[in-house]
């Protein structure tokens, strides 16, 4: 296997936590799972991903750095401490687990996630039977 199963990594109970470059698939995994996330963006929409996640929805944490040459080792092990020991680190986490919560209850039966995808496919299907007729 070329890549590690991050999905089924981040659903395992040890994980505390989640070093990410913030690419949205893997920002969508970490929510999926509530774990919450150190943002280390490293290029491209990373960067407004990190953005989004840690002003916006405050579900991570930025490393400090990853906008110069490196990220120190000092960094990582602050942040880490940071989320597994402090008040802040636990609403951390608190509010990851709600998103995970919001999340479950939108693609679930009679969500609003669902409900929208069959919004959509109704849309389409109308739109197809418009042209051939």
């Amino acid at each position: 296997m070329s890549w590690a199963p991050q999905r089924q990594v981040l659903a395992h109970g040890a994980v505390g936590g989640f070093v990410t470059h913030c690419g949205w698939n893997s920002v969508l995994e970490a929510i999926m799972a509530g774990v919450p996330m150190l943002a280390w963006p490293l290029y491209a929409e990373q960067r407004m991903n990190r953005v989004f996640l840690v002003e916006e929805m405050r579900l991570a944490v930025p490393m400090e750095g990853y906008d110069k040459k490196m990220v120190e080792s000092d960094e990582v092990a602050a942040k880490v401490r940071w989320l597994i020991e402090s008040d802040g680190g636990r609403e951390l986490r608190q509010r990851t687990r709600a998103a995970m919560r919001l999340t479950e209850e939108a693609l679930g039966d009679g969500g609003e996630s669902r409900a929208a995808l069959a919004d959509l496919a109704r849309q389409w299907k109308k739109s197809a039977a418009a042209d051939d007729g």
